[in-house]
């Protein structure tokens, strides 16, 4: 009857807990070098050029400069290796992907009179603007007594008893899945270590008792911890340009996004500890990502004279709105009085929370590139995002975690050099950019270079180009954002092999 009061009481004045952190407003945020294997071959310095598909996607007056209507195709290989260091152990991954990353077409028609506007252009192009597929383990010694029983206790500090275990008689599956619609996230949290023998009440015949103690004694713990991801970010852009006598190209695109994101961890800890009931601890977490989102660009292109080309683009915030589901598995071993003891905590139940918004930062692009007439060009784009005005939304139910991301991120700045010469049908193409971290301290994800390079054949009406370029950035990522947030040093290297036909239709 009790439980039922509860329900009642928490359905009518709910206050729902929500499990988002800055990473959540990161991953969404940042995109990658995707799109065509010349676009890529320059490392994105596209902004004052055109006339490619990619190079739509970041400046939309680039549609404008195609002479033709204009179609491409991209197909590109991701391989992915992570180095990891925590505390005395290190480790190494290699993953690879194959995957179609790019498709669109520009058509062109071009005034038939005397108007100063010499053409306009209409294309859709689809485009994967980053690429969720990664894993990585990390593995060593923990010598700052650190357990995963202090996220179990941070979240469980202050917290009635009876809000945060079973009922006589009741299931753990019934009773964590009334506690996660009545109370939220942080109340199961709480629930796992106390059903799990991890936290004891320092008064378990108070059910209004509010504090917790360890079942862990305090010294070193063996952790292994696997990370699993995969899915994108996609974009679908409906774009509209012109030409407005011979110098002048502006442009809008229409941008619906999408995301698609599937991630595992599962922390495997055992201590040897003397006075520890608690030796080993297996936890699991399961995320699934649903979300679309809008967002425009405006863009304009001025050819100061035959040579320089001036570009300058803005992006708009994307809005998102997000659907998440969340899984859980527990299971520890105890010592009762000389006898190992498991206790599994497995619900089985999916969490699906209530939708949320998120509102990325806008960006701005300047370019200017220097055309050598048909002998190759030289190009150099300059951007800037602040990142420290990503928003979650409603804004009152995220005060926290938008408080953190404003005073951990900031704003960043991205350079991107390319170059290309032509002999004959063929292109020769080479890159490089530098993104500074979006962190204040420039340590918790580290600055990211990377280079490129790729070559490319005209055969007439259709073109056939290849690139390979490569991307390194090593991040300090917490195994968890509370509780036991020591973090295993991640040094990721990103690989890329792209392959792209485009032809004038």
């Amino acid at each position: 009857m009790k439980k039922l009061h509860l329900l009642f009481i928490g359905i009518l004045s709910m206050s729902t807990l929500y499990a988002q952190d800055i990473t959540d407003a990161l991953r969404y945020s940042q995109d990658n070098i995707q799109g065509t294997a010349r676009f890529r071959a320059l490392s994105g310095a596209f902004g004052a050029l055109g006339g490619d598909m990619s190079a739509v996607s970041l400046n939309p007056a680039g549609s404008a400069v195609f002479s033709s209507s204009h179609a491409s195709f991209t197909l590109s290989t991701l391989e992915t290796t992570n180095d990891t260091q925590y505390f005395n152990g290190s480790g190494s991954t290699n993953d690879s992907n194959f995957d179609i990353n790019q498709g669109g077409a520009v058509f062109v028609f071009a005034s038939r009179n005397n108007s100063p506007w010499r053409k306009f252009t209409m294309g859709i192009a689809y485009e994967k603007t980053n690429d969720f597929d990664n894993s990585w383990f990390a593995f060593g010694t923990n010598t700052n007594n650190q357990s995963i029983d202090l996220y179990f206790l941070n979240y469980a500090d202050g917290l009635r008893l009876d809000e945060i275990s079973a009922l006589d008689g009741e299931s753990l599956t019934d009773a964590y899945r009334d506690i996660g619609n009545v109370y939220g996230f942080a109340h199961q949290q709480a629930f796992l270590g106390f059903e799990s023998y991890i936290l004891e009440p320092d008064d378990i015949n108070n059910d209004a008792n509010t504090t917790y103690f360890s079942n862990l004694a305090n010294g070193d713990f063996n952790h292994d911890y696997t990370y699993t991801s995969m899915g994108y970010n996609g974009k679908l852009t409906f774009n509209m340009a012109a030409q407005y006598e011979d110098n002048l190209y502006l442009g809008l695109n229409l941008n619906s996004h999408f995301i698609d994101y599937q991630r595992s961890t599962l922390l495997f800890e055992d201590n040897a500890n003397p006075g520890s009931i608690i030796n080993d601890i297996e936890f699991e977490n399961t995320l699934s990502t649903r979300g679309n989102g809008f967002s425009f660009q405006l863009g304009g292109i001025l050819k100061l004279s035959p040579e320089f080309r001036l570009g300058i683009t803005y992006d708009s915030p994307t809005w998102y709105t997000i659907e998440e589901e969340t899984t859980q598995y527990l299971a520890t071993v105890r010592d009762e009085g000389g006898t190992n003891e498991t206790q599994v905590v497995n619900p089985q139940i999916i969490n699906i929370y209530p939708q949320y918004k998120l509102q990325t930062p806008s960006k701005f692009t300047g370019s200017l590139a220097y055309v050598f007439g048909r002998q190759g060009l030289i190009s150099f784009d300059y951007s800037r995002k602040d990142y420290s005005s990503t928003k979650f939304k409603p804004e009152n139910d995220y005060t926290n975690v938008n408080n953190n991301i404003n005073n951990m991120l900031t704003d960043a700045a991205t350079y991107r050099l390319g170059g290309e010469y032509k002999h004959k049908q063929f292109s020769f193409r080479g890159g490089y950019r530098f993104e500074e971290s979006p962190y204040k301290n420039g340590v918790t994800v580290g600055d990211l270079t990377g280079y490129s390079f790729g070559v490319g054949y005209n055969f007439g009406n259709t073109k056939l180009d290849i690139t390979y370029d490569q991307s390194n950035r090593t991040n300090e990522t917490q195994l968890y954002s509370v509780g036991l947030t020591d973090a295993a040093l991640v040094d990721r290297t990103n690989s890329n092999l792209t392959l792209s036909l485009s032809f004038n239709i």
